[in-house]
C-alpha cells in the first residue's frame, strides 16, 4: 500500500522525534466537513492541549493509537463556526460493547486544509472504528508513531478522499505490525 512520490518512508519501528503522545484532550467540533462533506468523520483537538513538540511537526498526515473517555457532563449545545448548532454528548453514547472505549488505530492531520482555504492549523483525528454517533465534549488521549505524508492542496475533493482512504489503509497495516503494535500500552496510563 502507498508507493505515492510524495510518501514518507515508514521505518520499521517509531523513529525520534515519535513517539509523542498527548494527556487526555478535549474534542471539540470543527466544520463539520469530515463526517458530511468527506464521509470521513474527524475528532478536532485545540492545539493548546497538546504537547509543544507536536506544534514542531511538519504539516502532514501522521498515524498512531487514540483512547476515548467520556465526560460526565449533561447535553449541551454549542454553535459551530458556520451557526450550525452542534451537541456536546461527551461521549455518552461510548459503550465498552460497541468497542468505543478501546485503544483503536487512528490517522490524523496536523495542517490548515489548503482544499478548503484555512489560514489556521487545525488537529483532526479519523478514528478507524465504526461509531454510533459522534462524541464532542468526551477526552481523548493519543500518540503520533509516524508520519505518512506531507499536506498537500488538492484541486478535487475526490483525489483528497482517495488520498484519505490510502493514508487510511498505511496507518492501519503499519499499526498490526508487532514493533508498533506495542505502543497501544502506552495509553493505559
Amino acid at each position: 500500500m502507498g508507493g505515492r512520490p510524495f510518501d514518507v518512508p515508514i521505518p520499521e519501528e517509531p523513529k525520534a522525534p515519535f513517539p509523542i503522545i498527548t494527556e487526555y484532550c478535549d474534542i471539540v467540533c470543527g466544520f463539520g466537513r469530515g463526517s458530511t462533506d468527506l464521509g470521513i468523520p474527524t475528532a478536532n483537538v485545540e492545539i493548546e492541549e497538546v504537547p509543544p513538540r507536536m506544534n514542531l511537526l511538519d504539516l502532514g498526515v501522521y498515524f498512531g493509537f487514540a483512547h476515548l473517555e467520556k465526560v460526565d457532563k449533561e447535553l449541551t449545545h454549542v454553535n459551530r463556526k458556520d451557526g450550525q448548532k452542534v451537541a456536546y454528548n461527551y461521549g455518552s453514547h461510548l459503550t465498552e460493547e460497541n468497542g468505543d472505549l478501546d485503544i483503536l488505530p487512528m490517522v490524523l492531520s496536523i495542517g490548515r486544509n489548503p482544499f478548503y482555504g484555512n489560514d489556521f492549523k487545525t488537529i483532526e483525528l479519523h478514528i478507524l472504528h465504526d461509531f454510533t454517533d459522534n462524541f464532542y465534549g468526551a477526552k481523548v488521549k493519543f500518540n503520533i508513531l509516524g508520519h505518512i505524508r506531507q499536506e498537500l492542496d488538492y484541486t478535487t475533493k475526490e483525489a483528497l478522499i482517495r488520498d484519505i482512504n490510502i493514508d487510511i489503509e498505511i496507518a492501519r497495516s503499519t499499526l498490526l505490525k508487532k514493533s508498533y503494535l506495542k505502543y497501544k500500552e502506552e495509553l493505559r496510563c
